[in-house]
């Protein structure tokens, strides 16, 4: 039952009160605020007209209240809900910071959008006679439901702890250094540890210098706490050390426990029980060269029914491992709790072992592997007529690298490629095709922006930064993957089997006004009222290919959009365009796509290891940790990504590149450089001698004297003036003149600010220059 709120009538209402049948009234903006925020579970507009006892003309007046209250950012939609922005979802990952007065935990999230609101709101967690599992404490991070109170005087949320996750909280990374009185000492990597003593008898072979990862062994009421050092990363010179740097700092399991290891190497490849025999298919695998596990491979052939004419047959098939990794074993939890493999330029953090990713479950040539299959008929036009799936044993006929398969297309075949160019590649081209068109025809968001890839040395060392060539063998791989995605959406609803979607949700209402007053800047309109769709932004994003704004307004439309999560409840993919989407096509590396396969594998009766009653009840809670597992590897990567370059331009201090404005704030800018794709800072109090004006709608900072400045997407000069690898910070000072910036449509309460330059601060100017008369 909902908690109950104040109507405008003084009397109180709650959320089932529509069975009451007193006449409804029509609530206020402030009472149905009120209802959202306290009522997070039943925030649809069902729920709310309900709540009210609204009929007839009166959930049409609600319709346009929920609409004015989105257009002014106050409420945003959350798959079928809506919700006060910067709320906490209904579950959460927390980090327990502390104790209140009476012994109760203060918990806080432990992801949050500053965006929102620059600090994360706190949380009180309640007791729970029913926890399973050890009691949560001071440092533990737990996964919990979230209770908006309803008490305006009291707490604004308290929480049910769910369960306890593994939280490392005994390691410290740091660099050890050695005093002049001959002591050692441990640096933290993470700035808000503290010093740490090292035991000298305790070194394990490190030397000064060394990046090392120490336990704590002692400590006292007095002085320093005392360690021992674990692990040598190595010298923190090295370009090996800063991915582990990152793998700490986000909390990243990156060793396997032995029981893992042992379950892992006890298992047998899978047998032919509940499989069709399907190895006489000539399926492919087509992968980047240094690929080192294969989990997807494809096979098209032309439709041979009459009534389908230039139609195909596209076939998928996915690595089992939902035979291998079953529900609640060792390598089970260990995979939830990983959650997805993080990627960085010198390593992989896996989610599963070697001996299942690397062997069983990877799909190599000529070896008899266990898959799950999607056969789909496509017709001329790319439009899905049928799928089935199927549990198969299949043996792969070749492993292509996409610059292999692309050349053999293109008219350089090789050794390999030539005896399967017309029996195999021909037709699958053929039928990327037909799914070019069904996909030209949906529409889906086509954003242009090319990403980098760091190549290193052997030594580990960066090399260069290169924009590696977008292939046809590429989008081939994609369009099929995506299509085995949907077929898989489709039967798992269809079959009405709970499941975690893949779901992407169309940008909020404050932020279209946002992207629409930039817009207007530039003469281009974005159209109120009608629902949005993807095509809008490809017209927007077509109108200015080619020109100087190009990448500027791509980099906007990317900023607008919302942030695509796993969930049980489906509200489609707006950027894929697709009613229905899951993912089911890397089930070695995302833990997403083996909940999809279990799902399947029930919902088909395609053998015992399918999703359990548990799972089905957990769902909700999977996708939160597995989105926030999701999150926290980007957040891994881009880190090293940034460490990285700043290690490699560290030796260059004083030397100018070029690089692109690629964000504004109050603070100041923060440029990429266009040879290496690294972000650095420039702070504002640099940039000249005038007072700037933060103008948010239009991205840029500006003069208030001159009317010149800087926007985002312009093109600069920069000197590099520090660079800190350890931090992976780099700063710069501006070369470029500042130029005429269009003032647009600027509103004072949100857009724009006072900033100092290097002028003495007039009296409306705060001291440090951020806040002021706006």
């Amino acid at each position: 039952m909902a908690r109950r709120i104040s109507p405008p009538n003084g009397k109180k209402r709650s959320a089932n009160s529509a069975a009451s049948g007193r006449e409804s009234h029509m609530p206020s903006r402030d009472d149905i605020l009120q209802f959202i925020k306290e009522n997070p579970d039943l925030a649809g507009k069902r729920d709310i007209a309900k709540a009210f006892n609204l009929k007839g003309d009166a959930r049409i007046a609600l319709k346009d209240i929920l609409r004015d209250l989105a257009g002014d950012g106050l409420v945003e939609k959350r798959a079928k809900r809506l919700a006060v922005p910067g709320s906490l979802p209904s579950v959460a990952v927390l980090d327990i910071t502390g104790r209140e007065g009476d012994g109760g935990l203060i918990a806080k999230p432990a992801e949050w959008d500053a965006n929102h609101q620059e600090r994360p709101p706190v949380v009180f967690i309640r007791a729970s006679r029913n926890q399973k599992g050890p009691t949560p404490g001071v440092g533990d991070r737990v996964l919990a439901r979230i209770f908006h109170g309803a008490d305006p005087t009291g707490p604004a949320y308290t929480a049910r702890v769910i369960k306890k996750i593994e939280h490392r909280k005994d390691a410290v990374l740091g660099v050890l250094r050695k005093l002049d009185n001959g002591e050692w000492r441990l640096e933290p990597v993470e700035r808000r540890q503290v010093e740490l003593a090292i035991d000298p008898d305790q070194l394990n072979n490190a030397k000064a210098n060394d990046l090392v990862e120490v336990e704590v062994s002692k400590v006292s009421r007095y002085g320093l706490a005392l360690g021992r050092i674990t692990q040598v990363v190595g010298s923190v010179a090295s370009e090996k050390a800063l991915s582990m740097i990152a793998i700490h700092e986000h909390e990243i399991p990156h060793v396997f426990p032995d029981s893992v290891i042992a379950e892992a190497e006890k298992a047998k490849p899978a047998t032919m029980a509940h499989r069709e025999d399907w190895r006489h298919v000539p399926l492919v695998t087509i992968d980047p060269a240094d690929a080192k596990d294969h989990d997807d491979a494809v096979y098209a052939e032309p439709d041979p029914d009459e009534k389908n004419p230039g139609g195909f047959i596209a076939t998928v098939a996915i690595a089992d491992v939902a035979a291998y990794v079953t529900p609640g074993s060792q390598l089970d939890r260990e995979a939830l709790k990983r959650g997805n493999s993080v990627y960085f330029p010198d390593r992989v953090v896996p989610m599963l072992p070697e001996r299942i990713s690397n062997d069983l479950c990877s799909l190599k040539e000529l070896v008899d592997r266990p898959a799950l299959a999607v056969r789909m008929i496509f017709d001329t036009e790319g439009c899905k007529i049928s799928h089935t799936f199927h549990r198969i044993m299949m043996r792969s006929h070749a492993r292509l690298s996409y610059p292999q398969a692309q050349a053999a297309i293109d008219g350089a075949p090789d050794e390999k490629t030539a005896p399967i160019l017309d029996t195999i590649l021909k037709p699958l081209w053929a039928a990327y095709a037909a799914l070019k068109r069904g996909r030209d025809a949906r529409e889906p968001l086509e954003l242009d922006l090319p990403e980098k890839k760091i190549l290193l040395t052997p030594e580990g060392k960066v090399d260069k930064v290169v924009i590696p060539p977008r292939l046809d063998a590429h989008k081939l791989i994609e369009e099929f993957m995506i299509q085995a995605n949907v077929a898989a959406a489709e039967t798992l609803e269809r079959k009405k089997q709970p499941l975690i979607f893949r779901i992407h949700d169309a940008p909020s209402l404050a932020k279209q006004e946002t992207l629409r007053e930039f817009l207007r800047t530039m003469d281009i309109s974005l159209a109120r009222g009608a629902e949005l769709r993807p095509n809008q932004f490809n017209h927007i994003l077509k109108r200015v290919e080619g020109s100087e704004q190009q990448d500027l307004v791509n980099q906007v439309v990317l900023r607008s959009q919302s942030q695509a999560e796993y969930n049980p409840a489906n509200i489609g993919h707006f950027g894929l365009n697709l009613h229905r989407y899951a993912h089911f096509t890397s089930p070695i590396r995302r833990y997403a796509d083996l909940i999809v396969h279990r799902a399947l594998i029930s919902a088909l009766g395609l053998g015992p290891d399918g999703i359990t009653r548990e799972e089905e009840a957990a769902l909700p809670e999977i996708a939160a940790l597995i989105s926030t597992s999701e999150r926290r590897a980007m957040a891994a990567e881009r880190d090293t990504v940034d460490r990285l370059i700043a290690h490699y331009l560290a030796d260059k201090v004083g030397s100018s590149f070029e690089g692109r404005v690629q964000g504004v704030t109050k603070a100041g800018l923060f440029v990429s450089l266009a040879t290496y794709g690294a972000d650095g800072f420039i702070p504002i109090s640099t940039l000249g001698d005038d007072y700037y004006l933060y103008d948010e709608t239009n991205h840029a900072l500006s003069g208030e004297r001159s009317g010149k400045g800087f926007r985002l997407g312009d093109i600069v000069e920069v000197r590099l003036v520090e660079a800190l690898p350890v931090a992976g910070a780099l700063r710069f000072e501006m070369l470029t003149e500042p130029h005429p910036v269009p003032s647009g449509v600027r509103s004072h309460h949100k857009a724009k600010r006072f900033v100092r330059g290097n002028q003495k601060r007039p009296s409306s100017v705060s001291r440090g220059g951020r806040r002021g008369r706006g």
